[in-house]
């Protein structure tokens, strides 16, 4: 805990992080936006939390601490790398007063752990400035139209919908097919993306019922919708925890006598129930951008020097953080010119695949409104155990 604060504090102190090979190369600046909140745990370098260090500030702290770790052990290859790190939940220095103040226009490339006020600014930044940025943890658009320099690495709800929709397709078309939700907002954003998927030539191409319950749902209500004799395919059709969570404890209690496969969204793999290992020898799936097992070497230097700084394990915002800096650094240097041209080059792979596509919301536009990483992961969880399922 203290050697986070101590990093926070150099943060506050300096935020610059060079990396040189030969004094004479061209000098490439990369900016690492992510919210830190310094001025909000911080007055005058004295720390404000006595009883350590708050929540909220953790994982862009853990963002930026993989991005670094992957700054130290990159091969820049005879040039030269400026890397800023800015707290994009600063008040000093907002990103709005940066871009007023001209203090981002040398960047090469924006690398963001960012979401709402200064996701858009950045966007609207990058644009202007014909900059890529790389929204690496935000799965949305934000609005965001007509822009050819924004890159979602973390795929929005709708791409996720349209990967379980396609497997559905692939795989399970003769099988009874349920999307179970509750009522509420993002609930119907979800329905209305598979519905519009499922009905693209005006009819359904998949008999996919709706089941709309309350805010928990028991084994005893769902099995009325159930048939002992077919297999049951259930899209959990929410990211509420609480509503969620009862999915799984129901279809973990009837899978003996009706089998079920449970596909969940994006966000299930934070949800405590599959930490706790209480589904036993019951699979849960969800999709997700990114998986890595740790196994690899990227991992190994990452989970090294991690422990050998700050005493710990890396964070998955670590682990992200470290990727996308490596990864998109590493373009930069092999393609500065046209790096948006080779979004897919997968030379310097690090953890995931990806597969980014140019998004192109009006038909008649005459350019992407931003690119969009298409690839998806199957994950299964098992007994708290992650595995790649398809």
């Amino acid at each position: 805990m203290i050697r986070r604060v101590c990093l926070a504090i150099v943060l506050l102190l300096t935020i610059s992080h060079t990396l040189i090979a030969q004094t004479n190369s061209k000098t490439y600046h990369v900016g690492i936006f992510a919210p830190l909140y310094l001025d909000s745990v911080f007055n005058n370098q004295t720390f404000l939390y006595k009883q350590g260090i708050p929540k909220f500030i953790i994982p862009g702290l853990d963002f930026v601490q993989g991005a670094e770790i992957a700054l130290d052990s990159m091969d820049i290859n005879g040039a030269t790398v400026n890397a800023a790190v800015y707290d994009s939940k600063s008040y000093s220095d907002p990103v709005s007063e940066l871009i007023k103040n001209k203090k981002l226009d040398a960047l090469n490339l924006i690398i963001g752990s960012v979401k709402d006020e200064e996701y858009k600014e950045l966007a609207a930044f990058a644009s202007q400035k014909h900059i890529p940025f790389i929204s690496v943890t935000y799965p949305n658009d934000g609005g965001i139209t007509d822009n050819p320099y924004l890159v979602i690495v973390n795929s929005t709800l709708k791409s996720h919908c349209e990967a379980i929709f396609s497997y559905l397709l692939q795989n399970h078309g003769t099988d009874k097919l349920f999307l179970v939700r509750k009522k509420g907002t993002q609930e119907d954003r979800i329905a209305g993306y598979i519905k519009k998927i499922n009905e693209q030539d005006g009819k359904p191409l998949l008999n996919i019922q709706t089941l709309v319950y309350d805010n928990e749902l028991s084994s005893d209500i769902l099995k009325q919708k159930l048939d002992s004799n077919r297999h049951t395919v259930i899209i959990g059709g929410s990211l509420d925890e609480t509503f969620c969570s009862s999915l799984m404890y129901a279809c973990n209690e009837l899978n003996q006598t009706y089998p079920i496969t449970l596909i969940g969204m994006p966000n299930w793999d934070g949800f405590k129930v599959l930490a706790k290992k209480d589904l036993k020898d019951f699979p849960v799936y969800y999709t997700s951008p990114y998986f890595n097992n740790k196994w690899d070497d990227y991992s190994k230097i990452l989970t090294g020097a991690y422990a050998e700084r700050y005493k710990g394990r890396p964070s998955d915002m670590s682990f992200k953080g470290f990727e996308a800096t490596y990864l998109f650094t590493k373009l930069l240097l092999l393609h500065p010119d046209d790096l948006m041209q080779h979004l897919n080059d997968n030379t310097y792979k690090v953890f995931s695949d990806f597969n980014f596509r140019p998004i192109e919301l009006n038909k008649e536009s005459t350019q992407p409104d931003y690119f969009e990483n298409k690839h998806l992961y199957f994950v299964k969880s098992l007994n708290g155990i992650i595995s790649k399922a398809w």
